[in-house]
């Protein structure tokens, strides 16, 4: 018998709908553009949450390739907010990225990553808040999103997926992002905590969390930048001193009536305009790029073609030559049927997939999350802060300040680190028993550090995780 003659139209398509929202999971066997069968177990999927579970959160796990029974396993929210997880998994730590000499712009191909976070964990990316990458909800409404709505759905999606895989609850867990889930990752840690103690199923061995060039204290970060670039030599001692009087100290929120202020800021802008924030050793390129074409196209013959003088090629990347040329591909694999096959994506829901969603319906609304940290350290979990040293997006020495409000004892001073008997950044190790509070830079990396460093960031996480020195 047909459903319709079951039911009217209204509730046939409540049906439908609640039909569309099941949880589902799927072993994703091969990629196109990676030759052969994965050699690490990839599995993609949905699940529900929110009211009724309208909104449909997608991710993708992938094993430990050492020991999935024992190693631990993480859940990596990429920054944004409105950044996919497959930007954190492709550029920064997962298994496989792009082979940039073999790809061309109408078929990207893919190779494996040697220095993979899921060597030595088991990791969840998740595609949050809904509107991000593939997830996406069944009415507009469900669009309408803030940190607190964000935070409360990336815990209920952990909560289903552990109860769908039981097999990992005896695993440390991690909670773990970049960039603005400096917001997010600490109160998702802490919600888990909390949930814990109020005895909810199910139970969730929750050891720390890990953060990259976290946003933590919006003011702070921000203003850190002008010392920054100060530091680094971009801007000449004598204008620092300027604005540092004129400004006394205050470089954001400035009052247009401080015209000495504003002039010196003008100055500051200058000297910086051409250099990419996310790493001062780049140039900024040109406007029209991958991180801001969500309602504009991209041009695919951007791969080679720049007016700017300043981006000539450079012998480590004679064609490539523009960083931003390379997410450039993502947007070409992530958009082809062939590859929203083979991940399992629901036709119809997400029409036109971005790196970045910068039209998201979100709100800020908490953009200081120091007392979250001291909250977390109070209840005795580790952390992993670490900073590529060459951000101006979120400055290293603004996320020292912040560090050094949380009055921690100093266990191991400033000390360097090392990858393969080359300095790869420096440490300091803070104790707050029973926590234990690490922060590091990467020296050479950018924003995003694994990115840029990501045989210095392998070394790293896989030090931390094992609690051996650094």
């Amino acid at each position: 018998m047909k459903l319709r003659a079951l039911c009217g139209p209204p509730l046939c398509l409540l049906l439908c709908l609640l039909f569309q929202s099941g949880l589902s999971q799927t072993v994703v066997k091969s990629l196109p553009g990676l030759p052969g069968d994965l050699p690490f177990y990839l599995e993609t999927g949905y699940i529900g949450v929110g009211e009724l579970d309208d909104v449909q959160l997608f991710y993708y796990f992938v094993e430990s390739e050492r020991s999935p029974r024992d190693d631990p396993l993480v859940l990596w929210l990429t920054g944004g907010p409105g950044c996919s997880a497959l930007s954190g998994l492709i550029y920064e730590i997962g298994p496989f990225t792009f082979n940039y000499e073999k790809s061309t712009r109408f078929r990207p191909s893919l190779k494996l990553n040697d220095y993979s976070w899921t060597k030595v964990a088991n990791i969840i990316f998740l595609d949050q808040p809904v509107g991000t990458g593939f997830s996406y909800a069944n009415n507009w409404e469900s669009y309408n999103i803030n940190d607190n709505i964000s935070v409360a759905e990336s815990y209920e999606f952990l909560r289903k997926w552990l109860k769908l895989h039981p097999q990992f609850l005896s695993n440390p867990l991690y909670i773990a992002g970049d960039s603005y889930s400096g917001v997010t990752v600490p109160r998702v840690a802490l919600e888990v905590d909390k949930g814990n103690e109020a005895g909810l199923e199910p139970k969730m061995n929750l050891e720390g969390y890990v953060l990259g060039n976290p946003l933590t204290n919006y003011d702070s970060d921000l203003n850190s930048r002008v010392p920054f670039a100060h530091l680094k030599g971009l801007i000449p001692n004598e204008l620092y001193e300027s604005a540092k009087t004129d400004c006394n100290g205050k470089y954001i929120n400035v009052n247009e009536s401080n015209a000495d202020c504003v002039d010196d800021l003008k100055a500051v802008n200058l000297c910086v305009e051409n250099i990419d924030t996310a790493n001062i050793l780049e140039p900024n390129c040109v406007t029209q790029s991958p991180k801001s074409t969500v309602s504009d196209r991209w041009d695919p013959t951007l791969i080679n073609r720049d007016p700017s003088p300043l981006l000539l090629p450079t012998e480590r990347a004679s064609r490539v030559w523009c960083r931003n040329y390379n997410y450039l591909y993502i947007y070409i694999w992530a958009s082809a049927k062939v590859v929203r096959d083979a991940l399992h994506i629901r036709e119809g829901t997400v029409e036109k997939w971005v790196r970045c969603n910068k039209t998201l319906s979100y709100t800020s609304n908490f953009l200081v999350v120091i007392d979250i940290h001291k909250e977390l350290i109070k209840r005795g979990f580790r952390v992993l802060i670490y900073s590529g040293d060459h951000d101006m997006v979120i400055p290293y020495v603004g996320t020292q300040a912040w560090i050094d409000t949380l009055n921690l004892t100093i266990s191991e001073d400033w000390h360097a680190w090392f990858v393969d008997g080359q300095v790869a950044g420096y440490a300091t190790l803070y104790s707050s028993f029973p926590s234990l509070f690490t922060f590091v830079t990467v020296k050479g990396a950018g924003h995003t550090a694994p990115e840029y460093k990501p045989k210095e960031c392998f070394a790293l996480i896989s030090r931390w995780f094992d609690y051996l020195y650094i």
